[in-house]
C-alpha cells in the first residue's frame, strides 16, 4: 500500500500560484549567499538544482521569511510579506530539509500544527482529507513522529504542510537520506500535488529523478543562476549531464 492515494490531492489552494523574484539578495549576517537573483516560478513543478553551498536552501529560507531578504518578490502580482506567519497566510508553505517535525508529538498533533491558522472545524476537515490523501497516516495517528523512519517522517512533513492548503509548496531536499523506492514515491507525490493545482518549488540533489518529474528547472552555482529552461531540455544539455549526471561532455549534447 502506498503512502498516498493515487488520485489528485484535494488539499491545496484553488488559485494557481505564480511567483516572481527580481533582484533577490539574501544571506547570513554580512555574508550574502544570493546576489541579485531573478527567477520565475510558474504553475506546475519547478526544481532548483546545484551543488552543495550553491544557495538553494538559502533561497527557500529567504522566500519563507526565515532569513532577511532584499529585492522584489511577488506572489500572483502582489508583494510577498517578510514575516513567516504572514507568508503562510498568503498561501506559501515550506517542508524544510531534515523534515523538522516535533518528535515527541504524535502524527495527529504534528498535522494539527500545519492547520493552526484555520478554524477548529476547518482544521478537522483538512485532517480528514490528509488521511484520504495519505491513507497510511491514518494507521499511525497516535504514533510519535520521532519513532518513525525517515521516509515516514517525510510523509508527515509533506502532509503537515498541505494542512495549510498552500497555493505554493516548497520542498527542500525531500529525498535526502531515503531509500530509492521512497524517493520515487515522494517525487511522485510532488508531481501529483502540482498536477492537482498547487504550484511546487523543489530543491533536490537527485538531478536525474527531479528533472524527470519537473516541468522546468534552474541551476544555481555560488548564488548565481547558470542555467534554466524546460526540464526535458535541461536533462539533455551537455552542461547538466557532464556536471551532474556523469556523462562526458562530448557525448552529452542533445541530438539535432
Amino acid at each position: 500500500m502506498m503512502w498516498f492515494e493515487p488520485t489528485p490531492f484535494v488539499l491545496g489552494g484553488t488559485t494557481r500560484a505564480h511567483l516572481q523574484v527580481n533582484g533577490l539578495s539574501a544571506g547570513y549576517g554580512a555574508f550574502l549567499v544570493l546576489r541579485n537573483l531573478s527567477l520565475e516560478i510558474k504553475p506546475g513543478l519547478t526544481v532548483i538544482l546545484g551543488p552543495n553551498g550553491a544557495g538553494k536552501t538559502t533561497l527557500l529560507k529567504a522566500l519563507s521569511g526565515l532569513i532577511a531578504r532584499q529585492g522584489e518578490v511577488l506572489l500572483n502580482g502582489e508583494d510577498l510579506p517578510t514575516k513567516t506567519n504572514e507568508i503562510v497566510q498568503r498561501g506559501m508553505a515550506l517542508v524544510a530539509e531534515g523534515r523538522q517535525l516535533f518528535p515527541q508529538m504524535t502524527v495527529t498533533e504534528n498535522l494539527e500544527l500545519g492547520g493552526w491558522l484555520c478554524s477548529k472545524a476547518e482544521r478537522a476537515r483538512r485532517m480528514e482529507q490528509a488521511f484520504v490523501d495519505f491513507p497510511k497516516l491514518r494507521e499511525r495517528t497516535q504514533q510519535l513522529a520521532g519513532t518513525m523512519s525517515g521516509g515516514e517522517q517525510q510523509m508527515v512533513a509533506v502532509a503537515r504542510a498541505m494542512m495549510s492548503a498552500p497555493l505554493l509548496l516548497m520542498l527542500d531536499e525531500p529525498s535526502l537520506g531515503l531509500a530509492p523506492k521512497m524517493v520515487d514515491e515522494l517525487l511522485a507525490i510532488a508531481r501529483r500535488i502540482a498536477d492537482a493545482g498547487t504550484t511546487v518549488l523543489m530543491v533536490e540533489q537527485n538531478v536525474k529523478k527531479a528533472l524527470a518529474v519537473a516541468d522546468r528547472g534552474y541551476v544555481l552555482e555560488r548564488g548565481t543562476l547558470v542555467a534554466s529552461g524546460p526540464a526535458a531540455l535541461l536533462a539533455r544539455s551537455s552542461v547538466i549531464r557532464e556536471a551532474y549526471l556523469g556523462a562526458p561532455a562530448a557525448t552529452a549534447a542533445p541530438k539535432p
